[in-house]
């Protein structure tokens, strides 16, 4: 490491805190945005320490050990990603605000190559500007990678509990119980709906299940194989399974994967099945 990028590195990090104060004073009032001027004290103070591992993160990339700045950088992008998927900020205005970090962080170069311009060559220039345009465009193809990863991540979550939530084992008497079951199923629903039915049967302490399907719009033969299973597991755990609301698209994929529903109760509506099931109860 040559002597000037030696100072330089110092300078750097002897300024933290003026390349901080220089970055939120660009800030303009934006309406919801985590970069407005009027933000609460605490994400003022979020953004100072997030700003000061920026300024880490890439002065650090002056350094001769790369493996120092790649630590730092992957660090950085998990910290800031995190930050701002979980207050909903947009990819973009994150990429608007490390435009105007870049900015601020040359300035403080400029500031250094005035104090010191008669050491400094054009080749020094270069090799800082190459070395250091270079870090600020790896962190922001790390952090669209951590944002979109945890992003990803978020949907995944949200999504399992909707698919949870649109199969609901809905208790009509102390032992019996109903799954109505609409709108598409496709795999994951399917999928989770066999994970999730036996377990809220056994929590419930459920005998018996109505699993009503003449809501279901659309399903195919994977799906239709999920259902038998899931009638197979409740039948291992001690439960009676009852299909209500078929149709004959689901009797005939049933037929084409040789799925034997014999030893199952099928009716052609719910109401039709709860005649006959309260009936019996009633006498």
């Amino acid at each position: 490491m040559k002597q000037l990028d030696v100072k330089l590195y110092e300078f750097l990090m002897a300024n933290f805190n003026n390349i901080t104060d220089s970055w939120l004073s660009m800030r303009e009032v934006e309406d919801g945005s985590v970069y407005s001027l009027d933000v609460n004290d605490k994400m003022e103070e979020t953004l100072r320490e997030q700003n000061k591992l920026t300024n880490l993160t890439i002065t650090s990339s002056l350094l001769d050990d790369p493996e120092i700045f790649e630590k730092n950088k992957k660090k950085w992008a998990a910290v800031v990603a995190l930050s701002r998927v979980n207050s909903s900020t947009p990819i973009e205005d994150v990429l608007a605000a490390l435009s105007k970090v870049r900015l601020t962080y040359w300035k403080f170069i400029k500031e250094f190559y005035l104090l010191h311009g008669d050491d400094v060559t054009i080749e020094d220039y270069v090799r800082w500007s190459e070395t250091i345009n270079n870090a600020f465009d790896q962190i922001n193809v790390d952090f669209a990678a951590a944002y979109n990863k945890f992003i990803n991540s978020k949907f995944d979550i949200q999504q399992t509990l909707i698919n949870e939530l649109s199969s609901p084992v809905i208790k009509l008497t102390d032992k019996i119980g109903v799954v109505p079951l609409v709108g598409d199923m496709d795999e994951l629903r399917a999928r989770i709906m066999l994970e999730s039915i036996p377990e809220k049967c056994l929590e419930a302490d459920i005998i018996h299940l109505y699993i009503d399907l003449s809501g279901v719009t659309v399903i195919d033969t994977l799906v239709a194989q999920q259902i038998y299973q899931v009638i197979k597991v409740l039948e291992l755990l001690g439960t009676e399974a009852t299909l209500t609301g078929i149709r004959p698209e689901i009797a005939h994929a049933s037929t084409e994967l040789g799925l034997d529903f014999t030893n199952t109760q099928t009716f052609s509506s719910l109401q039709q099945a709860f005649s006959k099931e309260f009936s019996v109860v009633a006498n």
